[in-house]
C-alpha cells in the first residue's frame, strides 16, 4: 500500500480548514454499497473486500431480494448465495463467509448485528475495517475505516501519516475535529477514489490543494488541439 509520503504534518488549523471545505461542498456524505439495514451492509462490505463498490452493487440486488436477513441468508445455503455473486471477485469464499456470519448472527446475537469491534470482528470474512464501517454508516459511531483511498489521502495531504493503516487510523482519530468525524471516513474514501487518485491525482480542481503538501501538484491537463482544417 506504498504512497507518496508528505514532507512533514498538517498543521490543526489546515486540517480544520480541509474538513470545513469538505463539509461546506458536501455535508453529509453517503456511502456507495447498496444497502438497506445493518446486515445487508454489512454483507455488502464483505463482498467489496479486493472488488469495486459498483461491481458488488450489481451483484447484491438479486440477492438482498431473497435474503436481507441472516434467517433469511442461512436458508438460502451455499449454492444459492455462490450463484448470486459469482459475478464478485473471490466469490467462493466470500460466499462461504456470508454463509457463516448468518449462522453465526442467528445462533449468538439473536439475528441482530452486534455494535462492538469485538463482537463484529468474531465474524468469518470481518475485519478490523469491515467493522468500522458497518459501525460507522450503521450504528452513527465516530470511527474511521482506512481503506487504500483513506490511507493514501492521509499520507499524501500530510493529514496522518503511517506506515501502516493501524497506525493512520489512530492518528486520524486523534487530528480529525469531532465535529467532523462522523463524517470524515465518507469524505476522505470519495475524495481519494475520484480526485486524489493513485496514479495522478487531480490536484487541479482539488478543494483542499491549498493545504495539502503533496509536491508536485498535478497540473491540469492541457486542451486537446483543434483538427486542421485543410484550405478549400
Amino acid at each position: 500500500m506504498a504512497t507518496p509520503k508528505s514532507p512533514t504534518r498538517l498543521p490543526p488549523n489546515a486540517v480544520q480548514a480541509i474538513f470545513g471545505a469538505f463539509s461546506a461542498a458536501e455535508p453529509e456524505p453517503k456511502g456507495e454499497l447498496v444497502h438497506s439495514n445493518a446486515f445487508t451492509l454489512l454483507v455488502a462490505v464483505v463482498l467489496s473486500a479486493q472488488a469495486t463498490d459498483a461491481g458488488v452493487n450489481k451483484a447484491t440486488p438479486a440477492l438482498f431480494a431473497l435474503a436481507d436477513t441472516p434467517e433469511k441468508m442461512v436458508a438460502l445455503g451455499p449454492t444459492q448465495i455462490e450463484d448470486l455473486v459469482k459475478s464478485i471477485g473471490l466469490f467462493r469464499t466470500k460466499a462461504k463467509n456470508v454463509l457463516l456470519l448468518s449462522e453465526l448472527l442467528v445462533e449468538r446475537h439473536g439475528g441482530v448485528v452486534p455494535q462492538t469491534h469485538e463482537e463484529l470482528e468474531a465474524l468469518p470474512g470481518v475485519g478490523r475495517k469491515t467493522a468500522n464501517v458497518v459501525l460507522n454508516m450503521a450504528f452513527g459511531e465516530k470511527t474511521l475505516a482506512v481503506d487504500t483511498h483513506v490511507f493514501r489521502v492521509a499520507n499524501r495531504t500530510g493529514l496522518a501519516p503511517g506506515a501502516t493503516v493501524e497506525i493512520v487510523e489512530r492518528e486520524l482519530l486523534k487530528v480529525v475535529p469531532d465535529q467532523y468525524l462522523l463524517h470524515a471516513h465518507h469524505w476522505l474514501i470519495l475524495h481519494g477514489r475520484y480526485v486524489c487518485k493513485a496514479r495522478t491525482p487531480e490536484c487541479w480542481r482539488c478543494l483542499i490543494a491549498e493545504w495539502c503538501l503533496y509536491e508536485p501538484k498535478t497540473p491540469a491537463p492541457k486542451p486537446a488541439r483543434a483538427p486542421r482544417v485543410a484550405p478549400a
